[in-house]
């Protein structure tokens, strides 16, 4: 099978750089933009087919990506650790724009401004965190704390120390947020005892738990919603 043509030997409409100067950032396919981030590719494939494959790794799903690291990128022929270092470091950035987005609205409404806020932190991670969302009396966000995080099946929760956190930013109630990992929605015994502990515990402080969250990468379990609160 014969080798792609390089890119430097494609038309200049078609250059990944050139394209991108001439018809804006919507026109180009994720690999084309992936492919202006490495460079260049290897013996058998230029830039853009290179980064075809990475994604055709991950089922063509970016939160996938975002979840590899680096001696998983460098499987790839051509992919060192600039390029894979590279590429991490624009995911990350993507990352970021997206959480600084979804808390520019920062009064919440519903289970769904909840994972708008929270899937940014939690939703590509490889093991569980546990943290919460402080409230004023206006549903208004004075806070995002992470509690505790663990290992891919779990993570040990203090109650002390969300309210300690909840007097000292003089919260009225409190949103409880944690990821699963392995990408299951239905909440475990121990998450449904942790979450009428914590419940009971501001009940005495009055604090209300205004809802749970399980968060994974493109969906959440809303224990409100559900009536398990």
């Amino acid at each position: 099978m014969s080798k792609p043509l390089g890119i430097k030997d494609w038309k200049d409409d078609d250059k990944p750089r050139e394209k991108l100067m001439l018809r804006g950032r919507s026109a180009l396919s994720d690999a084309e933009l992936l492919a202006i981030l490495i460079g260049s590719g290897n013996t058998e494939d230029n830039a853009v087919s290179l980064c075809q494959k990475i994604l055709a790794g991950v089922q063509n799903n970016l939160q996938l990506l975002g979840r590899m690291e680096i001696n998983e990128l460098k499987k790839f022929k051509g992919i060192g650790t600039a390029k894979a270092l590279t590429i991490m470091a624009a995911l990350e950035l993507g990352r970021r724009r997206r959480l600084e987005e979804a808390v520019s609205s920062r009064k919440i409404n519903g289970s769904r401004d909840v994972f708008e806020i929270m899937q940014p932190l939690l939703g590509d991670l490889p093991h569980e965190e546990f943290w919460i969302v402080y409230l004023n009396n206006a549903n208004k966000v004075l806070a995002r704390e992470k509690i505790s995080a663990g290992g891919i099946t779990g993570t040990l929760v203090d109650t002390r120390i969300i309210f300690k956190k909840g007097l000292e930013v003089m919260a009225t109630a409190v949103i409880l947020c944690h990821n699963h990992p392995s990408g299951t929605l239905k909440p475990s015994e121990s998450d449904l005892q942790l979450t009428r502990k914590i419940k009971e515990a501001g009940t005495i402080l009055d604090i209300r738990i205004l809802d749970h969250l399980i968060i994974t990468d493109s969906s959440f379990y809303s224990f409100a919603d559900e009536g398990k609160l």
